[in-house]
C-alpha cells in the first residue's frame, strides 16, 4: 500500500515506518509486560487455579475480563463467582443482594468484581472504585468552598466507594499552588466538615483526606498556567521559601533551590501533620492517607535521586524512610484506631539511580508492620529527567508486586478508564481498590453509568 501511494522508494519505506509504528510498538510492549510475568512467576505460586489461570490470561492487559468473556463467558461466570466467595471468606462480609433476588442464597456470587464491598478497620466500602485524588487549584487560603463541595458531592452522588481529597497541605508553606487546599486553621477544617456532612447524609460513599506537603515542587503556578514553575510576575513576590531533604532545585536555574531541612524542621513538619489529622478527624472523615510519592517532601527522602544528605537520614534504604516514618507514626498514633490509614508511593523513579520497585516493596512492609492498611501505588514524577513508560494501567504491575510480595492490601491508580479494566485488575490480584481519575472528571456518575451498562442492581442510586 504503501509503495502504491509513493512513487519514490525512500517516500514509500518512510510512510511505511509512520504507518506502522504505533501498531508495531504496542505489540512490542504488550509482549514485555507478558515477558515480566513469566519472570515473576513464583509471585503467583500460591494463588488458587482459577485467578492462577486467569492472570496468565489477562498477564499483558490486551485479554481482558470482558474480552475472556467474550471467548468462554463460562470460564468468567465461574472465575467470578470464586473471587466473590474468596474475598467474602477473607473479608467476613459479601455483597448485598439485588432487589427480587433475594430468592437465590448464592446470587452474591455473581456479583461485578467492581461491586463487592470491602473492608479496611471499622470502614466498609460498598464498591472497589475509587476517586482517585485530583488537584483543583481553586481554594482561596486553603479553604475548600462551593467548587470542592460541587466536585466532591457530585462524585460521591456518582457511585463510588471512596472519594479521595485532593493532596491537601498541614502548612501555608506546605502547599504546591496558591490554590491548594490546606489544613492548618478552623476555617478550613469547617469548610471540609461540610464536605463530609454531604458525602455521607447524601450518598454511600466514603471520604479520604490526604495530606501532603509538597517540599521542592512548592510555591509554583495553578496546574493551568505553568505547571510545576515558580510563581512570576505580578504573584513573583508571593513566592515562598521551601524546604526539601536536600537543596537541590526541581529544576535547576528554573525552581527555587530548597533549603536542607534540620532537626527543627522536621519537628515542626511532623507537628503540623499530626494537627492536621487532628483536624481531619474533627471534619469527619472516614480515612486518611499520606502523601510519600511524586518527589515531594516525604518521597524526597525516599529517593537517591533527592535524598543526598550524610546525616542519619540519608544513605542507605534504611535511613532514607526514617523521617517518613516518624510522621507516619506520630498520625497514626493519633488517628483514631478503628479508622484506616493509606500511604502513596512512588514505586519507581522511571531513571537510573532512583527508587526501585525492590525499595518501594521493601518500605510498605515497614510500613505494614506500623500499622499502615493500604498502599496507594503511584509512580515517577520525581524529577524532570526521568522517562516513564505509559500504557493503560501501566502502574498496575507494582501493585500487583506490592500486594503479592509483601501481604498488604494496594490501590491501583494510572490509565485506568473502564470498568472492565477494574474487574480485570481485582479478579487478577493485582489490587483490592482501583482509582480512576480523569474518567470521573468526564463522568462523575461513573459507577453508575457502569451499573446500569452490566445491569448490576445492587449498587446504592441518589434517593
Amino acid at each position: 500500500e504503501s509503495l502504491k501511494a509513493n512513487k519514490d522508494v525512500d517516500d514509500a519505506l518512510a510512510a511505511f515506518e509512520r504507518d506502522r509504528r504505533e501498531d508495531v510498538e504496542k505489540t512490542q510492549h504488550a509482549a514485555n509486560v507478558s515477558l515480566w510475568w513469566f519472570e515473576n512467576m513464583e509471585r503467583y505460586f500460591d494463588m488458587s487455579p482459577e485467578q492462577f489461570a486467569f492472570g496468565v490470561m489477562s498477564r499483558s492487559k490486551q485479554i481482558t475480563y470482558e474480552n475472556l468473556r467474550m471467548r468462554d463467558a463460562g470460564l468468567v461466570d465461574e472465575i467470578t463467582r470464586w473471587w466473590n466467595a474468596d474475598q467474602a471468606d477473607r473479608l467476613g462480609i459479601r455483597p448485598g443482594l439485588p432487589a427480587g433476588q433475594a430468592a437465590d442464597e448464592d446470587a452474591w456470587r455473581d456479583t461485578p468484581p467492581m461491586f463487592a464491598p470491602y473492608k479496611l478497620r471499622g470502614m466498609t466500602l460498598q464498591n472497589r472504585v475509587v476517586v482517585s485524588p485530583m488537584a483543583q487549584y481553586m481554594a482561596s487560603d486553603g479553604v475548600p468552598d462551593d467548587w470542592h463541595l460541587t466536585h466532591y458531592g457530585s462524585r460521591a452522588l456518582g457511585g463510588a466507594g471512596l472519594v479521595f481529597t485532593e493532596m491537601t497541605c498541614p502548612s501555608a508553606d506546605a502547599r504546591i499552588t496558591p490554590g491548594c487546599t490546606g489544613l492548618w486553621n478552623e476555617d478550613q477544617m469547617l469548610g471540609f466538615r461540610r464536605i463530609t456532612h454531604f458525602v455521607h447524609q447524601h450518598s454511600g460513599a466514603k471520604i479520604c483526606l490526604q495530606l501532603g506537603h509538597a517540599g521542592r515542587k512548592g510555591s509554583t503556578q495553578l496546574g493551568w498556567q505553568q505547571m510545576d514553575y515558580p510563581l512570576q510576575a505580578p504573584d513573583h513576590d508571593a513566592n515562598w521559601p521551601l524546604i526539601s531533604a536536600s537543596p537541590t532545585a526541581y529544576r535547576d536555574g528554573v525552581n527555587q533551590v530548597p533549603r536542607e531541612m534540620n532537626r527543627d524542621d522536621m519537628d515542626r513538619v511532623t507537628a503540623e501533620f499530626v494537627h492536621a489529622a487532628q483536624l481531619g478527624e474533627q471534619a469527619g472523615f472516614d480515612m486518611l492517607e499520606l502523601h510519600m510519592a511524586h518527589g515531594y517532601l516525604l518521597a524526597s527522602f525516599l529517593s537517591p535521586v533527592t535524598n543526598k544528605r550524610s546525616d542519619e537520614y540519608g544513605g542507605g534504604l534504611e535511613a532514607r524512610m526514617k523521617f517518613p516514618l516518624e510522621v507516619f507514626d506520630a498520625v497514626r498514633g493519633i488517628w483514631p484506631e478503628d479508622k484506616p490509614m493509606s500511604c502513596r508511593l512512588s514505586a519507581t523513579d522511571w531513571m537510573d539511580g532512583g527508587q526501585t520497585p525492590a525499595d518501594t516493596a521493601a518500605v510498605a512492609q515497614v510500613l505494614k508492620n506500623r500499622g499502615c492498611d493500604l498502599i496507594d501505588v503511584s509512580s515517577g514524577q520525581t524529577d524532570p529527567e526521568s522517562k516513564p513508560v505509559y500504557g493503560r494501567m501501566f502502574q498496575a504491575t507494582f501493585s500487583e508486586q506490592i500486594r503479592l510480595e509483601v501481604g498488604i492490601p494496594t490501590m491501583a491508580v494510572g490509565a485506568i478508564t473502564s470498568a472492565d479494566q477494574i474487574n480485570t485488575l481485582l479478579v487478577s490480584g493485582r489490587a483490592d481498590l482501583v482509582a480512576l481519575a480523569r474518567p470521573h472528571l468526564a463522568n462523575p456518575n461513573f459507577t453508575l453509568h457502569s451499573a446500569a451498562e452490566m445491569d448490576w442492581r445492587g449498587q446504592r442510586w441518589p434517593k
